[in-house]
């Protein structure tokens, strides 16, 4: 595995600037006092790079900001309050009233939303792809088609995208790509490396780690975040505040030993789960009868914590029972952090946002945290006894 050390533990940390503070200072401040109208001046024509008007550019930030795009072999970051933010910004920066996106099929429900709901009111068209073949893309291109959009592995079922044959396609007809990394992190994936432009994370789940944190990440090139700074950035708004920054650097400086954990234990998670009578199917990219298989070791470095089954019962009072048997695995939305959880997708049907759904009543998305695997496995059995 890359080493990561000096990213992780001091890239960005000027320490002679705060008094020798090994760990940055929070800096509350709202805005920023200057001593002539020339540094004024310097610092609103600089506003990204110069702190200004906390909006803008905090120093605090700052520090998470360049550690999260060295991590992404990026040139810059923009952070905010959180990934559906970081999503909605990225997408409008690229498009405009009239254009057309191709996203891959079932993203991340928040993503759906934005294209679905509120950009096609604003004359932006979408068509929604499988993208575990990179040419379904380039048959859904049309003249108008402006963006792609990947999540790779996307979100509940974990197919993947071929990044770099995607990133071809669009480079060839002159076409911005989009990626959520959320799932590999840029631990275990770095789609820029693959010719992808632009790269979001979930910020709330591997890098804060601690389920304390809501926030995104933007990551890409110097000339596009300059671009989405100015507009989407700056105008709407929807920062990460310095405090929560602060913290989103705490859970990245064990990042790259949470993600080797997680990688260690989630298999053995799965493949008691995959020889389990009471389990019909299991969704995760590193099984070895995945078709997608290969592309899932080409792309990403070691698996992820996230997988999803199927589980073999012939009621939903069965799925019920077994969920709520479980003491170990926490029932909650979201992922990511130290703790093991569960979300039974039966929740989702009568739910205002998200009821749309496909996904059948006996599927349970499953992340594997940073517990012993003998342990979460014996709060497995003892779930499945009390529905056998």
């Amino acid at each position: 595995m890359e080493d990561y050390s000096h990213i992780l533990t001091h890239l960005g940390e000027d320490r002679n600037q705060v008094l020798g503070a090994v760990n940055p200072p929070i800096y509350y401040s709202s805005n920023f006092a200057f001593n002539t109208v020339a540094e004024m001046r310097h610092a609103l024509t600089h506003e990204m790079d110069v702190p200004f008007y906390t909006r803008g550019h905090n120093p605090t930030v700052a520090v998470l900001r360049k550690k999260l795009a060295a991590l992404e072999k990026a040139e810059e970051c923009l952070l905010f309050g959180s990934g559906s933010a970081a999503m909605a910004a990225a997408v409008m920066s690229q498009v405009q009233q009239g254009d057309h996106v191709v996203c891959v099929q079932k993203p991340y429900s928040w993503t759906g939303k934005l294209l679905v709901k509120l950009l096609s009111r604003y004359g932006v068209s979408h068509t929604f792809i499988d993208g575990s073949e990179a040419t379904n893309y380039e048959a859904a291109i049309q003249e108008n088609t402006k963006l792609l959009i990947l999540e790779s592995p996307n979100s509940m079922t974990f197919e993947l995208q071929d990044l770099p044959a995607v990133a071809a396609i669009a480079k060839k007809h002159g076409i911005r790509t989009i990626c959520d990394n959320s799932y590999a992190s840029p631990i275990n994936q770095n789609p820029i490396e693959m010719g992808i432009d632009i790269v979001i994370h979930s910020a709330t789940k591997y890098l804060s780690g601690h389920s304390d944190v809501i926030a995104g990440a933007l990551c890409t090139s110097r000339e596009i975040a300059e671009k989405i700074f100015q507009s989407e950035y700056m105008t709407i708004g929807a920062i990460l505040s310095p405090h929560d920054a602060w913290l989103l650097m705490r859970g990245i400086r064990t990042l790259s030993l949470r993600m080797q954990r997680i990688a260690e234990t989630t298999p053995k998670i799965v493949e008691y789960l995959a020889a389990h009578p009471l389990v019909d199917k299991v969704y995760y990219p590193f099984l070895t009868d995945n078709p997608q298989h290969d592309l899932a070791k080409k792309q990403m470095k070691q698996a992820g914590g996230q997988f999803s089954i199927e589980l073999k019962v012939d009621s939903i009072d069965k799925v019920d029972a077994f969920c709520n048997a479980l003491q170990t695995f926490l029932m909650a939305c979201s992922w990511g952090g130290y703790e093991s959880l569960i979300f039974p997708i039966s929740t989702l049907y009568q739910s205002a946002n998200y009821a749309e759904t496909t996904l059948p009543w006996n599927f349970i998305r499953f992340y594997v945290g940073l517990e012993e695997a003998a342990y979460l496995i014996a709060d497995l059995e003892q779930a499945f006894d009390g529905i056998s």
